[in-house]
């Protein structure tokens, strides 16, 4: 198989501040949980349903293998699951305020295999312009929104704010899509499930019709609505993470075979199902694989493709 781009990953602990010093620990392993997604991912996300059975009937159960997998967010960690699945570039994503891209910025400084996006800090009431500015002159090829965690909705005036800000630079946004929950019940108040409705996601991508879009995890559970109201925005890409064979075949269908990036939301997520979800989507059409799990992604960042091989 060819060598992968995984368009969205995470380093560090995204879900409490000063998640960036978990980054360079060794020897961090996974803790013991019950973990029902690792089901689904020996089945190449096929078992969705097992998940989400688990996630409406025992949440507390996914929020702690969540949490497990948060927690493993390590340097060491991600090479070691790059190496297992054949992928040579982890585009990592921050989650200001608890991973910022300054945290990114010093791994790929360091590692040429890690690229970093960068993010705003909605915490700090600053204009984005001079900061983003300096990440992408530092190396960031992109920005992160996550509304959910941030608690700034897609469409709000502060978004708008920083991805008018971003625009000039040419580089692609990436925004989480998808209704879901990250904390446990007495932490809720860290969160805005609702804001990843694709509703929000249809009105930042037709205010900023010049800035391409890549929609993460292609809306989780709600799929068929970022099928139905993002497919026909030239300006919209979508990855692949969480979705099984069958969806990404329809991803296919929908967006064209050249909007389609293959992801894994790694450590959320395993990057070797997820190569495995999109090997079986392309049928044996090795073409189309190399497509989505490669040159898609290059082609966004702006990467060239002299490191890639055949693995």
């Amino acid at each position: 198989m060819y060598s992968a781009i995984d368009i969205h990953c995470h380093l560090g602990d995204i879900l409490f501040r000063g998640g960036g010093a978990i980054i360079h620990l060794k020897g961090v392993r996974k803790r013991p949980a019950l973990d029902p997604l690792s089901v689904s991912e020996v089945f190449s996300y096929r078992w969705g349903l097992l998940e989400r059975f688990f996630t409406r009937l025992f949440p507390s159960v996914i929020v702690s293998a969540q949490f497990a997998r948060n927690a493993a967010a390590t340097h060491e960690n991600l090479r070691r699951a790059m190496e297992k699945a054949g992928v040579f570039l982890s585009v990592c994503m921050p989650v200001p305020p608890c991973v910022t891209g300054e945290d990114l910025l010093r791994v790929s400084r360091n590692d040429p295999a890690v690229i970093a996006f960068t993010g705003v800090d909605f915490t700090k009431d600053q204009d984005p312009a001079s900061f983003l500015a300096r990440d992408v002159g530092l190396g960031a090829r992109g920005l992160k929104l996550h509304p959910i965690l941030q608690g700034v909705s897609l469409d709000s005036v502060r978004t708008f704010e920083a991805v008018d800000a971003f625009a000039p630079h040419g580089l692609p946004v990436l925004f989480h899509c998808g209704i879901c929950t990250y904390y446990h019940r007495a932490d809720r108040d860290r969160e805005v499930p609702d804001y990843g409705a694709v509703s929000h996601a249809v009105r930042l991508v037709e205010e900023f019709p010049e800035v391409n879009f890549i929609a993460g995890h292609a809306g989780l559970d709600e799929v068929r609505e970022v099928i139905e109201e993002l497919a026909g925005f030239p300006n919209v890409w979508v990855d692949t993470s969480f979705q099984s064979p069958r969806v990404i075949r329809e991803l296919i269908r929908a967006f064209g075979p050249e909007k389609v990036l293959f992801a894994s939301d790694w450590p959320w997520g395993s990057m070797a199902a997820a190569r495995r979800a999109v090997r079986i989507a392309c049928s044996g059409d090795r073409g189309l694989e190399q497509r989505i799990c490669c040159t898609n992604a290059a082609s966004l960042l702006r990467i060239p493709l002299s490191g890639a091989s055949q693995v």
